[in-house]
């Protein structure tokens, strides 16, 4: 007969045992997650970032870890996707963040301060004063007036040079531009109209729409379906776009008076599963490698300076020596009541 106490030994004995096995077991799963988090470096982003294959296999050649890239919506989604996880990311840094949406993760508390070594060759240049070690620039992609100069041609009519001549009555009708309470683009726009007119910005949109504005949702919208010289061939010959996508679109050009500075930013973000290796990935898009393939894939400025750019640029896509520029404090500070002022007028 087994005593009371045997019995006892022996059921704690194996409880042991498989407390034991599951805590190995649970250690094995950790462990396996530690060893993920240090060979690879998971990258936010929107849905436009582009770069070779032989690019980004670089990264892992120069530093031994894989480069994740998780897309995410546009620049305003991701914004909001960094900043409502403060602390808890869902990577390790992000990429794509402009300007305009700047202060949404810096006022979260959603990143970590680094400075790169290499951002001393250009990106300090386009340093935000309240982002200063948060946020480091990575490319220019400045958001200008677009017009098919080959439909002018075929019309015989001059092209518009001016925000003003939009709302000319030879041109109504002809222009599509973005909501900017939708697109990155869009509000980069109605910025430059109250950077231009400060005081009568509101009257502005409302001979636009008098004189026949069309106003959709997104860029690709605009550009490849309504836009003249877009894929889609459509029958809007002027377009809000990029100073870049000229070189492009052959045959149009882009009003270089009429554009708001756009800047994207790359940073750290707090609490990353690889802090480290997010570092290594600011870096590596600061790098000549990086900064020379922008302008190819995704029709982007580099910051670095002395970095060569595709045949053709200097003369289709020259860089604007005007823009509007705002501090992303002043947008945040403003956007809504500026949203719902634009609203009220366009009727939306």
């Amino acid at each position: 007969m087994v005593k009371r106490a045997d019995r006892f030994n022996n059921w704690w004995s194996r409880a042991t045992v498989a407390v034991i096995a599951v805590t190995a077991s649970m250690l094995g799963l950790i462990s396996c997650g530690s060893d993920d988090s240090a060979s690879q470096v998971v990258l936010l982003t929107h849905e436009s970032f582009a770069l070779p294959d032989d690019v980004v296999a670089q990264f892992k050649a120069q530093t031994g870890l894989e480069l994740k890239i998780v897309k995410s919506g546009d620049a305003g989604q991701l914004a909001s996707t960094v900043s409502l996880t403060p602390g808890s990311p869902k990577g390790d840094a992000v990429f794509g963040i402009d300007n305009t949406f700047a202060s949404r993760p810096v006022r979260a508390g959603a990143l970590s301060p680094y400075t790169s070594p290499e951002s001393v060759n250009g990106a300090d240049d386009y340093a935000l004063p309240d982002a200063k070690g948060l946020l480091t620039a990575v490319d220019r992609g400045d958001v200008c007036l677009n017009v098919d100069d080959k439909w002018y041609d075929s019309k015989g009519q001059p092209p518009p040079t001016s925000l003003a001549d939009l709302t000319k009555p030879e041109y109504a009708g002809q222009t599509v531009v973005l909501d900017p309470g939708t697109s990155s683009p869009g509000i980069s726009f109605l910025l430059t109209t109250i950077g231009v007119y400060p005081r009568t910005w509101q009257d502005y949109w409302r001979t636009l729409k008098n004189n026949g504005v069309t106003v959709v949702s997104g860029w690709e919208t605009a550009y490849n379906q309504l836009f003249s010289a877009g894929t889609g061939k459509g029958d809007k010959p002027i377009v809000v776009s990029y100073a870049s996508s000229p070189a492009a679109t052959p045959g149009t050009s882009a009003l270089l008076k009429s554009c708001f500075r756009q800047v994207e930013y790359v940073g750290v973000l707090k609490g990353a599963a690889n802090e480290e290796g997010a570092r290594k990935a600011v870096d590596f898009l600061l790098s000549p490698t990086v900064q020379k393939a922008l302008p190819s894939s995704m029709y982007v400025y580099p910051v670095r300076k002395n970095t060569p750019l595709p045949d053709g640029w200097q003369a289709r896509a020259p860089i604007p020596e005007w823009t509007v520029n705002m501090p992303p404090s002043y947008i945040a500070d403003n956007r809504e009541q500026w949203l719902t002022q634009w609203r009220t007028v366009m009727g939306r």
